[in-house]
């Protein structure tokens, strides 16, 4: 079996997904959503929640949300006028799998 080098394996869109995500997280605030989220489990927050306990103003939380979004690692429902975000626990779990997956096989 040969193991891909860098640029082979930058073209794959696992990478590429991986990456997005990674980026996503990289943001301090992100992250502190994100985390926030994945606490409260599968039912998520309100968007008005994460703002109260995190004190963050709507601009920039509808802008972290944003990217959190894109990359797929949250999702948001409408229920009547409350946006709630909800943790994509799959794709958190693919996430974790890719970067663990080869843990300690050199």
């Amino acid at each position: 079996m040969t193991i891909p080098t860098p640029a082979e394996l930058s073209d794959t869109p696992i990478l590429q997904t991986a990456a997005r995500q990674l980026e996503s997280l990289g943001n301090p605030t992100r992250l502190s959503i994100y985390r926030l989220l994945v606490k409260s489990g599968p039912d998520g927050r309100p968007v008005g929640e994460i703002q109260k306990e995190l004190d963050i103003p709507a601009s920039t939380l509808s802008h972290h949300l944003a990217h959190l979004v894109q990359s797929d690692l949250i999702c948001q429902v409408r229920e009547g006028r409350v946006l709630r975000c909800q943790p994509n626990f799959q794709q958190m779990n693919q996430l974790l799998t890719f970067l663990t997956d080869e843990c300690c096989s050199r």
